[in-house]
Order: C-alpha cells, then structure tokens, then sequence
C-alpha cells in the first residue's frame, strides 16, 4: 500500500474508472493521484496496472468514509466523474435511475467532511438540467436545472466559489470532438481559471497567424497497417442501412471530393493489389524496396480513406482530416471505409454510386476519382472497425497506456477495451484543468513525458 506523504496535499479521483483523469492529473502533477475510488473491480484492475503508486478503493463511493480516506492529510483536489448516462441525451426518453443521478451529491459529502482546496466535477452538458424526476421515472420538463442549482448552492454553504463550463477535447489536443461539462469549486480564495485553448479551427485566424495549433486529426491517431475487409461476398453481408452510409460516403469524400483523403500521402503506405484479387491486396512500406513485380501483372494502387458511424443520424461519415466523433461506452461503432484506385485507362466509368452499394456487387470497377490530375477507378471498397488502441489514442491517452489487461494479466475483450474507452475522461481535459488551476502542484510538461518514459 502506498505510503502518503505528510507534508503534502494529496489527491483523489472518485469515479476513477479505467484512469483517464487520473492520467492527466499525472501528466500536470508528474505523480500518480494518492487515491483512486471505484466500485467495478475490473475498472479498478485496470487503474492498478497503468498507476500501480496509487492506493485503490474498490468500494461505491458512499460507502467511502472520507476522513478515513484523507487519513488527518489536506486534501488539494478532489475528482469527481460520476456516471452519466441519466444524464446524456443519448437515454433518449427511458426512465432513469434516481439513484444514479444523485451521484454527484458525493462531492458535497466530501466538501462537508474533508474540505478539498480544489473540486472538478465531469460530466456530460445535459448535467446542468438536473432535477427531480415525474412519478413514471423521467425528468419533470418544469424543473430542469432545480437540483443542480441546489447543488451549486450546497457547495456555496461550504465556502466554495463555483463556475462551471462546456469544453470541447479537441481544443486541448485530443483528437476527439467529445465535449464535455467541467464545475470548478474552490474555496482558497483564489480565483478560477478556464484552461486557454491550445489547438483550433485549421481555417480559423488564430490558427493561420500561430497563435493556436490546428486540431489534431483522426487520421493521426488511425492504424493504417490494419486490413480493410472487402465489403463485397462477406460471410455475413453488411446490413442495407451500412451499405447506405458507405456508398454515400463514398460519393461525398472520394467521387465528389476535389482532395479526397490518400492514404499513401502520409508517406507510410501504397496498395499492392492481388492480379484479379481484391483480397490479395496488402499495405507495403514505402520505406522499403517495391515487391517484385510478377510476370501476372501486379497492380499498384493508392487508397482514399473515411469515417463511417454505424449509429446515429450521421448519413455518410466524415473525413479523417477531422477530429473523431465521440466514442461512447456502448460498443465498436466507427468504422474506416477505404476505397482503393488503380489507375483507369477506358471510358466506362460504370454505375453510378448514387444507388446503395448491394446492387453493384457484380460491377469489378466503378467509379470515376481524379486525384492531382490523373485518373483513378474504384477497384475496391473496403470497411472495418477502428480498435481500441485507436480509439484510446483519439481520447488522448499515451501509446504506452496499458488497455488489453489488468494488474493480474488478465485479458480484456475488445468490447470491455472500449467501454473503458468511452467511459474515460479524455486526459488532456484533466491535464489542461489541472495546470490551470493547481499550478504550484504541477511540473513542466517536458519533466512529465520524461518521467512517464521512464516508467
């Protein structure tokens, strides 16, 4: 067990989860958070492996005492991620647990008992409409934001000054669009500080002049040596509304596109194609020397590259030259659709993609793309899942996060991997928050990644 410092502050991360905020506390502060609370022993398994100088509770918050936690020792942040998804807009309108919205009420307990310096509070936008629920289970519309604005003044009662806002990851270097509620309670006297954004709008002012970087984008994060099955002759055929989604995105970010996204322009990949085989196609390394070209005629292609979301009211995806969209708890649903060119030489441009793409299954070329002036046809298309490390590096977590096990080797499925994932507080969030307003308990940022290479 972690022996705390007595001539320190410490910290606390409630609801820490697979360890997101407690990655960006670490990256601002350069230590592991002293206390990590969480009732899911898988997600504390997983805590305990990434930040193995923390001292865990796998307990419900509530039955934490926090004068037992803090040990007589001056608390300087308390953490607080309660569950949102009675929250989120994304409950739709089912009945909610009045059990689980009432989470947040730890944060005052906590307030009450041990007195934290610092609070920050995360949680989706929909928070601030907090209120009491209808006898059939569901937010009354009349009295949206009344126990919120109870909550505030709660925290008001124990001398704490309060301001909160929405912020958006890809503003502070995530590569993700996630936007989130962050509440700032402090009772030092000192003042608040919102974090200044570091990254924005490639086409904005602030960006083209220097002053911010541009957002970082989904194709960065993306593991490009990964296949791309042909959606054609699959075992278990896409369903009609994905083939929708693929066939419009095709339209909109490879046929119409005047700078479809190439994969081969990062410098990392050309397509060799299979002679009179899409499936015999592989990624090559164009640092390396070119296959041998056989007798049969290899074909040397490029690839174009898209998201697709396979939930939602999104109609065809959206450019990897983008950040990515949320990534939620619920499952595997962005996927990559590459669409892969030879060059064309006839005049048959073949059928139109404006149809879905099932009815094109007997085409073998279709499409007519011109990419820097030459001319390209649609030999195939392929689509696939992104993964879990593709989806914690678009959160902003580090290369070396440890996602597949826990301290004990055991093994995460993928869909546990991307629970965690769309559980977690992006860690840039933490980080930026942390250093805004906790600066005499950070370091410099290059100190930070020396020391988490160094372990």
């Amino acid at each position: 067990m972690k022996q705390l410092s007595l001539f320190r502050e410490i910290i606390v991360d409630n609801f820490a989860g697979g360890g997101g905020a407690s990655t960006g506390i670490e990256l601002a502060t350069g230590l592991s958070v002293d206390i990590a609370i969480n009732h899911d022993p898988a997600a504390i398994a997983m805590h305990q492996v990434n930040h193995p100088d923390t001292e865990h509770y796998c307990e419900s918050v509530w039955e934490v005492d926090p004068r037992e936690v803090a040990k007589g020792q001056p608390i300087g942040l308390a953490w607080f991620s309660p569950d949102c998804k009675h929250f989120s807009k994304a409950k739709g309108g089912k009945p909610v647990e009045k059990s689980i919205r009432g989470l947040a009420w730890v944060a005052v307990r906590w307030a009450a008992t041990v007195s934290p310096r610092v609070i920050i509070l995360e949680n989706v936008e929909e928070f601030q409409t907090w209120g009491p629920l209808t006898k059939d289970g569901r937010p009354d519309p009349d009295k949206k934001g009344y126990t919120f604005r109870s909550f505030v003044r709660a925290l008001n009662r124990h001398g704490y000054k309060v301001e909160w806002r929405e912020l958006k990851a890809c503003d502070y270097g995530a590569p993700t669009i996630r936007k989130r509620l962050f509440l700032i309670a402090r009772r030092d006297g000192r003042p608040i500080i919102w974090p200044e954004p570091t990254h924005g709008d490639p086409k904005s002012t602030a960006v083209k002049t220097g002053k911010l970087r541009p957002w970082r984008t989904a194709s960065e994060i993306m593991d490009w040596s990964l296949e791309t099955p042909s959606i054609f002759n699959r075992k278990k055929p896409l369903s009609e509304n994905t083939l929708r989604r693929i066939a419009r995105g095709i339209q909109r970010f490879v046929i119409e596109s005047k700078k479809p996204f190439v994969v081969g322009d990062r410098g990392n990949s050309l397509i060799q194609m299979g002679y009179g085989d899409p499936e015999g196609r592989r990624v090559l390394d164009l640092k390396k020397p070119l296959g041998t070209i056989t007798a049969g005629g290899n074909k040397f292609a490029i690839a174009t590259s898209h998201l697709i979301k396979l939930r939602g009211t999104c109609k065809d995806g959206q450019p990897v030259k983008n950040p990515m969209p949320t990534i939620t708890a619920g499952g595997l649903h962005v996927g990559e659709v590459r669409a892969f060119l030879t060059k064309y030489y006839g005049s048959d441009i073949g059928q139109s993609l404006d149809n879905p793409l099932h009815t094109v299954t007997t085409k073998d070329r279709f499409g007519l793309v011109t990419i820097k002036g030459e001319n390209y046809q649609i030999a195939d298309i392929g689509m696939r899942m992104l993964q879990p490390h593709e989806l914690f590096a678009a959160q902003g977590f580090p290369s070396d996060y440890v996602i597949d096990r826990d301290i004990n080797g055991v093994k995460y499925s993928k869909a546990k991997q991307v629970e965690r994932c769309g559980n977690a507080v992006p860690p840039p969030f933490a980080e930026h928050l942390v250093r805004a307003n906790l600066p005499e308990l950070c370091v410099n940022e290059h100190m930070s990644k020396l020391k988490r290479k160094a372990n």
